[in-house]
């Protein structure tokens, strides 16, 4: 048996998130059924990081194992022929049997987009997430500093996330503006279910002036969802990067995103 490693992009509006399930579509059914085609047998894949319902992804990396032998060209043009149009693989690599999309990963990357204009967007209503407010970008910064490093991030997790630990270390988070898009960039070692939307759901809430920019510290200290923020939707939010050892040679698409 080979493991082989994809890159995959794909728009999440259309489904219930990555994972399967019995009462839904997930990206992850359209993925096995099309790599299943090519390698003429049932594969399994394997993520480096689920996404929710509606949440897009740019640089999402998984791992199957097969009996195939298939070039690298092959495993992208055949799995490409047999996905719906929005899902993409983009690159194929051959990895050891020592690789685990999840598990091997050192890091990930979010992107989260806020059109900030007075009225709704249509073209780009399930791209971005709409603020009609207007919203303070350098608070914005200021206030994320705050959750910068190694926290308990309890007040910033869904109540029924299933991590073992809270602790997560995040290293850098961003927040920029370029016209009326503004841009929240988060890097982390890994992320608890819903981290990256509480996190948005928080900024901005400070953004528009309902709540000052210590809250996000304060939201942090208590160590409990349940006084935490509004979870924004998952319009605009995009997982854009996975960084593994140099070991495994997977392709590193780091700084890839909607907006630089």
């Amino acid at each position: 048996m080979k493991k082989i490693a994809l890159g995959i992009e794909y728009d999440g509006s259309a489904y219930n998130g990555w994972q399967k399930q019995k009462h839904g579509y997930g990206v992850q059914q359209a993925v096995e059924k099309a790599i299943s085609i090519v390698a003429d047998h049932q594969v399994d894949v394997v993520c480096a990081g689920r996404t929710d319902t509606g949440v897009h992804a740019l640089g999402q990396v998984i791992h199957f194992e097969t009996s195939a032998d298939r070039s690298q060209r092959s495993w992208v043009l055949g799995t490409n022929a047999n996905l719906p149009k929005d899902i993409s693989v983009h690159w194929a690599q051959n990895v050891g049997e020592k690789f685990h999309a999840r598990f091997s990963a050192l890091s990930r990357r979010y992107q989260y987009i806020i059109l900030n204009q007075f009225s709704r967007p249509a073209v780009l209503s399930k791209r971005v997430t709409w603020q009609g407010k207007p919203m303070d970008v350098g608070i914005m910064s200021e206030a994320a500093k705050s959750l910068i490093g190694e926290h308990d991030f309890s007040s910033y997790r869904a109540v029924a996330c299933q991590a073992k630990s809270p602790i997560r270390t995040i290293y850098e988070l961003d927040v920029i503006q370029q016209g009326q898009f503004i841009c929240i960039n988060i890097h982390a070692n890994a992320f608890l279910h819903h981290m990256v939307r509480n996190i948005a759901g928080v900024l901005i809430a400070i953004g528009t002036g309902e709540q000052s920019p210590k809250w996000a510290a304060e939201v942090l200290a208590h160590k409990d969802r349940k006084l935490g923020g509004v979870t924004a939707s998952p319009d605009g939010l995009y997982f854009t990067n996975v960084e593994y050892p140099d070991e495994f040679n997977i392709p590193n698409t780091c700084g890839v995103g909607i907006m630089a």
